[in-house]
């Protein structure tokens, strides 16, 4: 490693600090319903945590796409950084928005955060955060595409994110919003998990370079629709190979204390599951 390369390494390293610090400041600007520092330190609040340690996950993931994108040199490097961290940042912070009204839309997000301390709904938030995270790395990063480009495959992103809560929803027996509602922390966290491993799958299919929409598309369409298909059968596999003997169902919502771990392996499956597949196809 020469000089030039640890001066560059530093340079960028610096640049990512700012703007990942800028995204901290951009979610503590939306959210004043809340000082994070009064709930994480005085009010002890470990939903919140796991919401924001998700969404700081995912600002980590959504700003790596832009440092490793292709640079020419190291002025082009900070400038792509600069652009494509911001805009990062700014959907990043409307993903939450859409986790609020379209995925867990029979409650409001916030206040089961801060009211109830709900850590299945911070767990939910971790994986929406976490999901959009890896959905913008592959929209960000590689050669060929531009903004427009970002906006298109984020924003379809958000709809196969919103349609896998759908599928979630109806391959578990249980009602999703109602035990989460009623501080259900494993329901929350199988939940996230297929959240996460849906956005592993939409993420990782994004990361080709853009020759075309003709060419783009269909492969992006196709890997989204392939996570859709494969949240039943990885759920079933679970039950069969990670957990025989037991049912998922009746680990995580039908018994008086909700198994953690099982909803953990459940999660593993899923985010496990969308690398695989990506490895395969």
């Amino acid at each position: 490693m020469t000089v030039d390369n640890i001066l560059t390494a530093f340079c960028l390293l610096a640049g990512f600090f700012v703007v990942f610090f800028i995204g901290k400041l951009v979610n503590d600007l939306l959210h004043r319903e809340y000082k994070l520092n009064y709930e994480l330190v005085e009010r002890d609040n470990p939903a919140l945590a796991v919401a924001v340690v998700g969404y700081y996950g995912g600002l980590v993931l959504a700003v790596g796409g832009a440092l490793v994108g292709p640079g020419i040199d190291l002025v082009d490097s900070l400038v792509a950084l600069g652009i494509y961290g911001f805009l990062a940042i700014i959907l990043l912070n409307l993903s939450w928005f859409v986790c609020d009204k379209l995925i867990l839309n029979r409650f409001k997000v916030s206040e089961e955060l801060i009211r109830d301390q709900n850590v299945g709904t911070g767990a939910v938030s971790a994986g929406v955060s976490l999901a959009n995270g890896f959905i913008l790395f592959g929209a960000i990063q590689g050669e060929g595409g531009g903004i427009v480009t970002a906006l298109v495959f984020w924003a379809l992103g958000q709809v196969m994110l919103v349609l896998a809560s759908l599928v979630y929803n109806r391959i578990t027996p249980y009602d999703i919003h109602l035990q989460i509602e009623k501080d259900n922390v494993a329901a929350g966290v199988g939940f996230a998990g297929a959240l996460t491993g849906m956005g592993a799958v939409i993420g990782l299919a994004g990361q080709a370079d853009f020759v075309s929409w003709g060419e783009n598309l269909p492969d992006y369409l196709g890997f989204a629709l392939l996570g859709l298909v494969l949240l039943p059968v990885v759920r079933f596999l679970t039950d069969r190979l990670l957990l025989p003997g037991v049912k998922l169902t009746d680990e995580i919502a039908n018994q008086e204390k909700p198994n953690l771990g099982a909803a953990l392996i459940e999660a593993f499956a899923y985010v496990s599951a969308a690398f695989v597949v990506y490895w395969c196809v």
